[in-house]
């Protein structure tokens, strides 16, 4: 009697550990993140782009919303009235912005996501390319769209204005 009470222990826990999996994969697997990659070429110099991004009072003025914070690795900021918040990971003058945000509305238990920005000189102006990795997918196709509509829309008409006042 001893060793069926010792089996049914050890299947009760086994059952148990099966049932903690589970509900620890489901949510991992729930958890489904998509990427969003995007070139633009802008009017700009790369030090410009930079400076929208990572300067407040500029980042203020090309989105008609406000943002705060420093630009400087490890520094929090916010954009869109607090919408975005975040934190710089890597920052290298003219050329790289790396950061982590989320939004108000992401997603309980989503880690935040990844942003990149690589500027690179060009006939023109600068080429932007941007990866922002791990945004969870309930999120995905409003983000992807934002970028167009809120950044990249009024970042040229921003340095358009910028530039016709210097000449």
């Amino acid at each position: 009697m001893l060793d069926t009470d010792l089996t049914l222990m050890k299947l009760f826990i086994w059952a148990f550990t099966l049932l903690d999996l589970k509900v620890y994969f489901s949510k991992w697997l729930a958890m489904k993140t998509e990427t969003i990659r995007q070139k633009i070429t802008l009017a700009a110099k790369p030090i410009e782009v930079y400076e929208a991004f990572v300067d407040s009072r500029k980042h203020s003025s090309f989105t008609g919303s406000k943002a705060t914070g420093e630009g400087r690795v490890g520094a929090k900021f916010t954009a869109w009235d607090g919408y975005i918040s975040g934190k710089f990971l890597k920052l290298e003058k003219g050329k790289r912005i790396v950061q982590e945000w989320v939004t108000t509305e992401w997603p309980d238990g989503y880690p935040p996501s990844r942003f990149e920005l690589t500027l690179r000189e060009v006939k023109g102006g600068t080429e932007v390319s941007m990866v922002h990795s791990e945004v969870p997918t309930k999120q995905f196709e409003d983000i992807k769209g934002g970028w167009n509509e809120f950044y990249w829309k009024p970042l040229k008409n921003y340095f358009k204005k910028l530039h016709e006042q210097e000449k």
